[in-house]
């Protein structure tokens, strides 16, 4: 987003939930956010069986991929709601929505939720590593934040500016993520990023068109066929108005439920139900 569309920085408190210590995940995976560990029935790869004749792509231990695969879910049927508590209005491309919080405020789009998700990720391994640049370039450290420096803006520009320390707490995280989602957006998320080809995607990929408006949907599971070598891929996303983080439905191949055939080299776009990407919108991180 432009800065001429950011917010003024009077950010409210929190905007994740203060939590117990991180809970750790069935098989480590830890959801920093959550009060108690997720059922096993209720994850991600739980919920979506790759497709017929398909198996899921490999990832590490401990990685973001796997981090992702696992991600809790809210129970089936669960509708996708906006920061406001009122209902999204298109429901029928919302196949699950993640068990996470989307705040009560205007802030966790987009861009915002996949900002979110990695935040968490990194928050649970080490939160040193939380970093974000916003859309004028400013990197933005979580670890600089607590240690009592942050920004502010004077006529559009970034400047730096104190605030009072802290421990690196979860609670902590909540408030740095405020901001970030504030001065941050789909350009500065797709300037951080490497693009590279959807033949090799792979999970914690995204999908972006970075401008404004612009969009941004988190690629996170990946399978392929094991004679066609066709690859799918579960997408999640937030919207306009902030909303639940959730997964899609492909409207357009219901026989296919959430997952998504990726494009093959001959086309030029990839569908999904709210946004239509370039093939060469693909990009990971570093």
């Amino acid at each position: 987003m432009l800065l001429s569309r950011l917010l003024p920085l009077a950010f409210p408190l929190f905007l994740i939930s203060a939590t117990p210590a991180a809970v750790e995940g069935p098989v480590g995976r830890s959801y920093p956010w959550l009060a108690q560990p997720a059922a096993a029935t209720q994850t991600l790869a739980a919920r979506f069986p790759a497709p017929a004749g398909c198996r899921r792509l490999a990832v590490a231990a401990d990685s973001w991929g796997e981090w992702l695969r696992y991600l809790p879910l809210k129970p089936a049927g669960t509708k996708a709601r906006l920061y406001s508590g009122g209902l999204k209005e298109r429901q029928e491309v919302v196949a699950a929505v993640v068990d996470i919080d989307v705040g009560t405020k205007d802030l966790q789009q987009c861009a915002d939720a996949v900002i979110r998700l990695r935040a968490e990720y990194l928050f649970s391994r080490d939160p040193n590593k939380v970093h974000f640049h916003l859309t004028t370039g400013y990197d933005f450290w979580f670890s600089d934040f607590v240690a009592g420096k942050t920004f502010k803006v004077v006529k559009e520009e970034v400047l730096p500016a104190s605030r009072p320390a802290e421990a690196p707490t979860h609670a902590a995280l909540g408030r740095y993520l405020l901001p970030t989602f504030g001065y941050a957006g789909t350009l500065s998320l797709s300037r951080e990023l490497r693009h590279k080809s959807l033949a090799t995607v792979q999970p914690g990929d995204v999908l972006i068109h970075g401008g404004a408006p612009g969009h941004a949907v988190l690629v996170v599971d990946v399978a392929e066929h094991a004679i066609t070598r066709q690859k799918y891929v579960l997408l999640a996303q937030s919207y306009m108005p902030a909303q639940n983080i959730h997964v899609l439905r492909n409207v357009d191949t219901p026989a296919l439920g959430a997952w998504f055939a990726v494009p093959d080299a001959s086309q030029t776009e990839f569908d999904t139900p709210e946004w239509t990407f370039s093939s060469r919108e693909l990009a990971s991180f570093q």
